[in-house]
């Protein structure tokens, strides 16, 4: 239209339009009253606001306006809502003015705790950060918040930080408005003209569209609400006044809601707890209480340590008033589960079994992970199985929560895992120790004797501080028994004697040459727990680190290093001294939990045992020598030493938390801030330091076959799962791989093999796969009840007694050198002579358990003997649980534990070294011999295929004289030398037959030539082979002829000679040729021997169980072909004995 308008005459058609006449047709409505005939001087249309008058309106273009529609119902109800609203905002100021004057200050509103959210669902472990932000702005704002009423909703829409769980409840209100007030309202917000009716018919549908689905989602929101909104459980505990009042002193029931609500909100739950805020014993607590363990299921909590799990177990159900049969313990051997378990307390392989049973743990409606910061291998494996069961059950309707609790934790390893936890779970931080704890650094770090300075400080302690027990940290058995002995010697305790004032007098009555010991007067009130700085503790408490060699304190305790020998001991002041360590017997390791006797002083010398989960009563000063000793494993050689390592900052702060348990304490670092300062935060990871052979089986078992996509929280290295996965394709766990292909398949069928039924019954048994393969093989000639006890004293560590340590004097040195000679002399009498002797230190362990049982397993018999009664207690019951687990993976074993087993024959001893050459077979060992000498230190060692340098047997060992030429080992561990433990010796001859995926062979030989053997029906040679990389050169053996085309030339021979089928030796002078042209290069040109050897080869028939097999399908088989070979006079007799079986 446009361009045909300027094309004609386009203005000129435009001068009589409405809008010119409306403007020629305007006049001045101005009333000039003047008279006729007279003019207005500077008068004019233009001028016309000079003179009295109405303004000019403006000519509006007209728009076709559809004409007002009367207001719906909907619409009316709407406008009588604003104008409430606006009333209520005219007497606003007045109210909050009134309520202003009553409101609390913004400290006190600091210190409360919102209600309004109870019951409602609302996080509170998210807004419990913004409240105080919340506070600051409704007090600068000077508002309050409303009470719930007509305008919440609209509250709602306005402020997007309201809470949207909310629900509207409004009220219509009744009354009628004037037609003016309604005109207001419309004016203040005036709907949008349209311009035509199909226009306002399309946008009100829009938003009616809109509005339905708002509605939609909004009832699916409230009733899955309603689904998730059940009555609030709370299960009653009457517990005694005393536990109560200790238990509300516990800096985690402050959080106790924030934790609530995040695991109701939440799959996972990660809860930082300082050492001592009381998380181990009450978020089980917590879970009973609100309804956990009622009906849905149990409430499962995992520890890293047997000792943990017992004692929690025994101070949880206590604390909640609760029988044993209710709050139980399961570990490896024993436990009190019953039916009417609701919390159970086990170690981390015990709930891993379970798993194995019930992939989806359905008894357990919640698994608390604790003390996760060790990282144990079993916990990683939990967390990364459960990180898995928690979403399977929720999506079943089975819903399952996991807590995973720590002290000390690296929390980015599990929220920013995304392999582990696809969305980051909540972490919720109880800063708070119940009790303060100050930490004092050394001024110089000790580096050769620690345990000295250790003494040292604990002799300052002891002499200088106030009452209170002492907790020591030292790195091993030795250490602890060493410190012990000295301590003993220092301030001896006697319990026949009362250790008074009066006792000190008459002693120091008597030394006229030795000073009075004074014990400073402190003064308790104003004795100060606050950290004080470095150096300057020690001054205060008046132990100096630069005090003078002539000072009392050295002079009379022996702290001076020159002068150890002579310690003189000071009975004035005893000194209760216990040891603790994971070999102590379990009557040994529960003194430390009783009160000393009255007038000593508690001090407990440990391990790293102490550092997690023990709380020890009455602990007020901890002794930290920052060291610990670990066990470390080679990679590519698989040896295993001790080394003594600095402990991580993670660790300190754990052992410092042991001092904070029950009061204010103090912690003693030997080593100064600098050298804390260059610890690792964390310690690493256990499974990123140890062999994962058993873990991939159990994994495998559960139908995991790529474990390299196994969420672990620290992933171990490719190096570590490749070995593990040939190390269970060796022992036949694990189908091997196939060897033809492509690279890239070759490649990810390495490291996905399924398991064999051989790995399904070996990861039945909890043992390491070497020694379930041993298990496995065990039913040969009645010898499974001595694998049994073999393989139950080789899992269980240090049976013997250690005899080595230092003595205390003259007298122990000689009871101690008698023990010895007693324990070496047993050692020799187990060991016995011939076979049995070669069986090595195998045979040791079954004479000594044997020998045990037979005397009723009595502690008298095993200290008497040089063993350990702890160890062969624990021997007993895994001997009870392997038997169990043998009967029902096969049910025709048989198998029991018998008391008076016999010795073995020399016939089973023989069948027990190949087990044990089968199950170890990559522990394989060979005497150094005269041309591989290099050092005259090499004489009687042996080589190994993955060490350069030599091993040798122990002096301890059965076999230290016999020194055969092949040995297999238990394993290497390194101390002065490279020792082999668990020593057995084998024969050469073996290692190819038992071990052929170890050796290489070479061709068959021709001298003696290949046969057939008539007990197998198969072709047998005879072979040179070399074991593994290394080439040893082993003995020719017997073997099955290679599978090639060779081996059906071979079969065909020997069946025209008769040898296969002896029926056919009739025929044999009557054969048109020899037999022996099978094996011929020019046999192709005689047909008939191409006819054979195709038949043979298309059936894959090439012993005589696979042609009898042919036979039962064809019983014509290889008649046409056999018929070639005879004359055809005899066809009709061949044919009718056919076939000749």
């Amino acid at each position: 239209m446009g361009r045909l308008r300027k094309k004609y005459n386009w203005k000129g058609r435009l001068q009589n339009t409405p809008a010119q006449t409306a403007a020629g047709e305007r006049h001045s409505d101005v009333q000039v009253e003047i008279q006729e005939g007279a003019e207005l001087k500077g008068f004019d249309d233009a001028n016309a606001l000079v003179l009295p008058a109405t303004k000019t309106k403006k000519q509006k273009v007209e728009h076709h306006v559809n004409k007002k529609k009367p207001l719906t119902k909907k619409q009316r109800k709407n406008l009588e809502k604003v104008l409430e609203q606006k009333e209520k905002k005219a007497h606003r100021a007045d109210i909050l003015s009134k309520l202003s004057e009553v409101q609390l200050s913004q400290t006190e509103m600091k210190l409360l705790y919102t209600t309004s959210k109870m019951g409602t669902g609302d996080k509170l472990y998210q807004t419990k950060k913004l409240l105080n932000e919340e506070q600051n702005e409704s007090v600068t704002r000077g508002k309050i918040s409303s009470l719930s009423g007509a305008n919440r909703k609209r509250r709602r829409e306005e402020d997007e930080d309201e809470d949207k769980d909310c629900e509207t409840s409004d009220t219509e209100s009744s009354g009628s408005d004037s037609d003016e007030e309604e005109e207001q309202i419309a004016e203040e917000k005036p709907l949008e003209p349209t311009s035509s009716p199909e226009k306002e018919t399309e946008e009100q549908k829009q938003p009616e569209v809109k509005e339905e689905e708002k509605k939609l989602t909004d009832i699916k929101e409230i009733l899955r609400k309603e689904d998730e909104s059940k009555p609030a459980v709370f299960i009653p505990v009457d517990r005694l006044p005393e536990i109560q009042e200790a238990r509300l002193r516990l800096p985690i029931l402050a959080e106790e809601q924030v934790i609530m609500e995040a695991v109701r909100e939440n799959e996972c739950v990660v809860l930082c707890g300082e050492t001592g805020s009381g998380k181990t014993t009450q978020v089980p607590q917590f879970l009973y209480e609100a309804g956990y363990a009622s009906s849905v299921g149990i409430i499962g909590v995992t520890e890293p340590r047997r000792v943990a799990a017992i004692s929690m177990s025994q101070r949880v159900a206590k604390e909640m008033n609760l029988s044993t049969g209710v709050v139980s313990y399961q570990i490896r051997f024993e436990g009190n589960v019953t039916k009417d378990t609701k919390i159970k307390f086990m170690t981390d392989g015990v709930l891993l079994k379970e798993i194995q049973r019930d992939f989806l743990l359905q008894k357990y409606s919640v698994i608390i992970i604790d003390e996760a910061h060790e990282r144990s291998v079993y916990t990683d494996i939990l967390i990364g199985l459960l990180s898995r069961i928690a979403p399977l059950r929720n999506r079943r309707g089975l819903p399952m929560k996991l807590i995973i609790m720590s002290a000390t934790l690296r929390v980015e390893d599990f929220t920013e895992n995304q392999r582990l936890f696809r969305t980051p779970p909540p972490v919720i931080k109880v800063e708070t120790r119940q009790f303060p704890v100050t930490v004092h650094f050394n001024k110089r770090t000790p580096m050769e004797d620690y345990t000295g300075e250790t003494f040292h400080k604990i002799c300052k302690i002891h002499r200088m501080l106030p009452a209170g027990g002492i907790l020591v940290f030292l790195t091993g058995q030795a250490e602890v028994h060493s410190v012990c002995r000295r301590l003993r010697k220092a301030f001896p305790y006697r319990p026949n004697r009362e250790h008074t004032g009066e006792t000190q007098i008459s002693k120091t009555s008597r030394r006229a040459t030795k000073k009075n010991v004074c014990l400073p007067k402190i003064s308790l009130d104003n004795y100060s727990a606050l950290p004080v700085d470095e150096g300057d503790e020690d001054c205060q408490a008046g132990i100096d680190e630069d005090d003078g060699e002539g000072s009392d304190l050295e002079l009379e305790l022996g702290d001076h290093p020159d002068n150890d020998a002579e310690e003189k001991s000071d009975p004035s002041i005893p000194l209760y001294v216990l040891p603790l360590y994971s070999l102590l017997a379990p009557e040994q390791q529960a003194k430390v939990f009783r009160p000393p006797p009255a007038g000593a002083r508690l001090c407990v010398v440990a391990t790293n045992v102490a550092e997690t989960s023990l709380t020890i009563p009455g602990i007020k000063y901890v002794v930290d020598c920052g060291r610990v000793k670990k066990r470390f494993y080679d990679r590519v050689t698989g040896v295993s030493s001790f080394k003594v390592t600095w402990i991580s900052q993670a660790s300190a702060n754990q052992r410092a938390g042991r001092a904070g348990r029950t009061e204010a304490g103090h912690c003693y670092r030997l080593y100064s801030s600098a050298v804390f300062g260059d610890f690792s935060l964390f310690s690493e990871a256990e499974i990123t330091r140890r062999p994962v052979d058993d873990l991939v089986l159990q994994m495998k078992d559960l139908n995991i076959e790529k474990v390299v996509n196994f969420p672990f929280p620290t992933p171990p290295s490719g190096e570590t799962l490749i070995s593990a996965e040939q190390l269970l394709i060796s022992l036949g766990a694990l189908e091997e791989p196939p060897r033809r292909g492509r690279l890239n398949e070759m490649e990810r069928a390495r490291l996905s093999c399924p398991i064999t039924p051989l790995g399904r019954a070996m990861a039945a048994f909890p043992v390491s796969p070497r020694y379930a393969k041993m298990l496995a093989l065990g039913r040969q000639q009645g010898c499974m009840p001595y694998i049994i006890t073999i393989v139950s004293a080789m899992t269980v560590r240090e049976i013997f007694e250690e005899y080595d340590r230092p003595a205390g004097s003259e007298e122990e040195s000689s009871r101690l050198a008698g023990k010895k000679a007693r324990s070496f002399q047993m050692r020799r009498l187990w060991a016995g002579q011939g076979q049995s002797l070669l069986l090595g230190d195998l045979m040791v362990l079954l004479g000594a358990v044997g020998a045990c049982e037979f005397a009723g397993c009595s502690q008298q018999f095993c200290e008497g003997n040089g063993l350990r009664y702890k160890a062969i207690l624990e021997i007993r019951r895994l001997r009870g649980q392997l038997t169990n687990t043998v009967n029902s993976v096969c049910a025709d074993a048989g198998v029991f534990v018998d008391q008076k087993m016999a010795p073995p024959t020399d016939g089973q001893v023989v069948y027990l070294r190949q087990i044990v050459l089968a199950g170890l077979g990559d522990h394989l060992a060979r005497r150094v011999q005269n041309e591989d000498l290099l050092d005259p230190k090499w004489r009687n060692g042996y080589k190994t295929p993955l060490l350069d340098e030599p091993v040798f047997i122990h002096p301890s060992s059965a076999l230290h004289k016999t020194l055969p030429e092949f040995v297999v080992y238990q394993e290497i561990v390194e101390t002065t030398k490279m020792y082999m433990r668990g020593v057995c010796g084998v024969q050469p001859e073996w290692i190819p037959k038992l071990l052929p995926q170890y050796c290489h062979f070479s061709a068959p030989e021709q001298s003696p030539a290949p046969w057939y053997c008539p007990q197998t029906g198969r072709i047998k040679c005879q072979q040179q082979s070399t074991f593994f990389r290394v080439g040893w050169k082993l003995p020719a053996v017997e073997l099955d002829y290679p599978e090639d085309l060779e081996r059906y030339k071979l079969f065909a021979k020997f069946f025209l000679e008769g040898q296969v089928c002896p029926k056919l030796q009739q025929f044999t002078s009557c054969l048109l040729s020899s037999p022996a042209v099978m094996m011929k290069t020019w046999a192709k040109l005689q047909p008939r021997t191409e006819v054979l050897l195709s038949a043979l080869v298309s059936e894959k028939v090439d012993n005589k169980t696979s042609l009898e097999a042919a036979w039962t399908e064809n019983d014509k088989y290889l008649l046409s072909a056999y018929c070639q070979w005879i004359p055809e006079s005899l066809h009709a007799k061949v044919t009718k004995c056919w076939p000749p079986i």
